[in-house]
């Protein structure tokens, strides 16, 4: 079956007009003859939006009640079953109510996709996983319902729904995207100029990355290899020493005069000129480029300078950066030019910048002559043909003897610039040459001494073996820079599981710089023991099973590494085994971190069962008691109460049921929270909706409420914020039994109250009881622990001890904070601060 295509409205922030064009372009395509259906489509009450629902076949909507609210979901069921050849389905990101079936509402769309359906929804860029920290550094709000940005970078279109962020204000404040009561909050708020502003360019550069991408596969699909410079992409080569940190800087300073660039380190272990890297050097070095806001990539090759080249060329760079050399100027630049000269060369419609630094020119470098490259081979053969000729011409006058010395040393001369077969060349010409014009009979070939056919012949063999002496030397020095460039790579594996870091992602994109692959993907055996299924990839087109890979690597009978690019030779499926290796570090590492995890919280279910049970074995027994006691009293027939009597008796069990119904609903509130079970849907609210609700219950005349009249609404779980209320206050009249309490309401609009830099709004409850000391005071907040437990008066006071940390962790998880203080005077002030709405209503996972 074909899969349908994806079409995806991204937008900028809420009331850019996504919904709209999804429901503009769907009447079109209904227009058009294709079969369209709405599956989802959310107008949040604006008009607009909702008539453009009037013309369009639509699915009807799963209600699911969820903690006594209702909610409506996608049927996904239902759109299968109907399977028109269009769906609309809004909210992308959405976080399905526990009992939809799938947990978001993007695996419903891939559910539809997969039947064959084509699919429309909308997505803000505040709900791209990657750029969660970066939108609540901006608006100070953290977002809950994400989407991996890979999901998204899967669809096959993406179009942004664009209009200025003035526009957008405009719009607003004239009541076409929330209520008019939410309107002035809204545009306090995450509103503001510069955080649409912000929000917009955001957008438009990964909606960048993501058409970049698209222009990289074209121009690998049409064999282009020339370079489109479409963002400014700056990489800098990392010789290894303390000049690395220039470099950086410079390439820095040419990002700062252009906006979107993007900074890229490279670090070949293998630099020439360089005796040696410096880890420390480079260490800093890549804290440096994080810094910075770059990237640093470790790329394997014995060839630094192609290495460096391969690497820009496939990250789209417009501009290198490299430092000038450390060796002084000499001849053998004519036949041997450095890392710098030949990526000048060879850098094809690429900028090169040449940097000095303190280095240059000080001639500490190393340079190992053993190694034979092609160019000092093409330069043995032309000596060998050469220098046998100008040998003779110089010494045609001196004797036999003179002239093989010298004939000899030129021999010798080739042999440690060529090696092996030009000094054999040069050997063999240089025999004939002399045997041609220096030995007798003169111009012939013929030897008529047999002393000059032995000298001859040792002089050849003295050739041949200084010439099989270098190639030998050569050989071992190419095996021990593969040695050093394999252990500098097994140290950044290592560096990485030491520091924790890596990731299977962050690996991969390892191996495919190390190795220059197109794509690298991580093979899972099915469960079932037939086939393997794609786990991870990186790069680009990556094959999705290991038929397609042109390098495989068992790594175990679970996993499997696939490369495609080229076919991986011999001598580097060695390293190639130790990444595998790492794969497999990882793996336990992770597996370990998780038994850590559940080891941990078996441990603290072990104390919460242990605390319950003490909490079941007598603070419970004592309202159960009091309870079985007057109903005792009140069933006994022998024995006549008066009418004050039997309400007292009643007023007890009251007492004693109410004291019982909110111990137990402490013990359940604090099981959800163990279990990570509470899903705040958190909206528009004020302090005076809850408030009374909240007091209920509590003694007349013990509460004072200072609540300003112009509170702007918090964004918070209506049911949860009145539990926090309700524990704390219950808590300040237990134990500050002849203090009134006072709850004082401010706004934090002006600073005096933030939570992330992001604007909120205090509720103070203050007592003035004992207190607290304030060295005890972050253990009130631990469960199963008691006021009196922590010098809070004399024991004896009831309840199980979870009202605060109940309290705490509803505030918490509501994206709040809960504190205390020391009232002045004497006494305990809690301070809940909950950020102020956007006028968003949203559920938290």
């Amino acid at each position: 079956m074909t899969r349908g295509i994806l079409r995806i409205f991204l937008g900028a922030a809420p009331g850019v007009g996504k919904t709209y064009s999804m429901l503009e372009e769907g009447h079109a395509q209904a227009a058009a003859g294709v079969d369209v259906v709405a599956g989802i489509v959310l107008d949040h009450g604006r008009e607009q939006t909702r008539a453009q629902l009037d013309g369009l076949e639509s699915i009807a909507v799963r209600t699911i009640n969820y903690r006594g609210s209702d909610f409506d979901e996608l049927d996904v069921a239902a759109l299968l079953a109907r399977k028109p050849a269009l769906a609309l389905v809004d909210e992308y990101a959405h976080s399905n109510i526990p009992g939809a079936g799938n947990a978001k509402r993007w695996q419903d769309v891939e559910e539809l996709l997969a039947a064959g359906i084509d699919v429309y929804s909308t997505v803000n860029v505040q709900h791209l996983a990657s750029l969660g920290d970066v939108v609540e550094t901006i608006t100070g709000v953290r977002q809950q319902e994400t989407v991996p940005d890979d999901i998204v970078r899967r669809a096959d279109q993406i179009e942004l729904v664009d209009i200025p962020p003035e526009l957008l204000r405009q719009r607003l404040s004239t009541g076409h995207v929330y209520a008019a009561d939410k309107v002035d909050a809204a545009l306090a708020n995450y509103f503001r100029l510069g955080n649409l502003t912000a929000l917009r360019e955001l957008a438009l550069l990964w909606l960048a990355d993501r058409v970049e991408e698209g222009v990289a596969a074209y121009r690998e699909s049409h064999g282009i290899a020339t370079s489109w410079p479409t963002r400014e992409r700056v990489v800098v080569g990392l010789p290894g020493g303390p000049e690395g940190e220039v470099l950086l800087r410079r390439a820095a300073r040419i990002l700062s005069r252009v906006s979107g660039g993007e900074l890229l380190a490279v670090h070949v272990p293998r630099s020439d000129g360089v005796a040696g890297d410096a880890p420390s050097a480079l260490e800093g070095q890549r804290q440096l480029v994080t810094d910075l806001g770059g990237t640093y990539h470790f790329v394997g090759g014995a060839d630094p300078a192609q290495a460096l080249l391969d690497f820009a060329k496939n990250a789209g760079a417009t501009q290198i950066v490299i430092g000038s050399s450390r060796r002084k100027p000499r001849l053998g630049f004519l036949f041997s030019p450095g890392v710098g000269a030949r990526v000048v060369r060879d850098a094809g419609d690429m900028d090169v910048h040449m940097v000095p630094h303190p280095l240059s020119g000080s001639g500490r470098a190393v340079r190992n002559r053993s190694e034979l490259n092609r160019t000092r081979v093409v330069v043995g053969f032309v000596l060998a043909v050469a220098l046998p000729v100008l040998v003779q011409l110089c010494t045609g006058p001196l004797s036999l003897q003179t002239i093989m010395v010298v004939q000899l040393a030129a021999t010798i001369a080739v042999a440690l610039v060529g090696g092996l077969w030009p000094a054999v060349l040069a050997a063999v010409w240089g025999i004939l040459i002399l045997n041609f014009y220096s030995a007798p009979p003169l111009g012939t070939l013929h030897i008529n001494d047999p002393e000059n056919l032995l000298t001859l012949l040792v002089f050849l063999l003295v050739a041949v073996a200084v010439a099989l002496a270098v190639d030998k030397s050569a050989r071992r020095s190419r095996e021990a820079l593969r040695a050093g460039a394999e252990a500098a790579t097994l140290s950044e594996l290592a560096r990485g599981i030491l520091a924790s870091q890596d990731t299977v992602q962050v690996l991969l994109e390892q191996v495919r710089d190390h190795f220059a692959m197109r794509s690298v993907v991580l093979f899972r055996s099915a469960r079932d023991g037939n086939g393997w299924s794609l786990e991870a990839s990186v790069g680009d087109d990556p094959p999705q099973n290991p038929e397609q890979a042109d390098t495989l690597e068992e790594v175990s009978e679970h996993w499997m590494l696939g490369l495609a690019g080229r076919i991986l030779p011999s001598s580097d499926r060695r390293l190639l085994s130790a990444f595998g290796a790492h794969l497999l570090a990882l793996e336990q590492r992770e597996a370990l971190s998780i038994t850590q995890r559940e080891n941990v919280q078996l441990s603290q279910d072990n104390n919460i069962r242990t605390s319950v049970l003490r909490a079941v074995s007598h603070d419970l027994r004592t309202p159960l008691a009091g309870i079985k006691l007057a109903v005792s009293s009140l069933r006994q027939s022998e024995v006549t109460f008066s009418p004050e009597d039997e309400a007292e008796l009643l007023g007890t069990i009251e007492h004693y049921s109410d004291r019982m119904d909110a111990l137990v609903g402490n013990l359940l509130d604090m099981s959800r929270l163990s279990a990570q079970m509470v899903s705040p849907v958190v909206g528009p609210v004020s302090w005076q909706e809850v408030l009374p609700a909240a007091l209920h219950g509590v003694p007349a005349g013990r509460v004072r409420r200072e609540l300003p009249p112009n509170m702007p609404p918090i964004e918070a779980d209506p049911g949860l914020l009145e539990r926090v209320i309700a524990n704390i206050v219950e808590n300040a009249v237990k134990y500050a039994p002849d203090s009134e309490i006072l709850v004082v309401g401010s706004i934090g609009g002006s600073g005096s109250a933030t939570i992330n830099g992001r604007p909120a709004s205090e509720l103070r409850v203050v007592d003035h009881g004992k207190g607290v000391p304030a060295a005890e005071v972050m253990a009130m907040f631990r469960p199963f622990q008691r006021l009196d437990d922590v010098s809070y008066g004399p024991r004896g006071g009831t309840g199980v001890g979870l009202g605060l940390a109940v309290a705490k962790g509803f505030t918490e998880i509501m994206g709040g904070m809960l504190e205390a203080a020391q009232t002045p005077g004497g006494g305990l002030t809690m301070i809940i601060r909950i950020p102020l709405s956007t006028g968003i209503v949203r559920t938290l996972p």
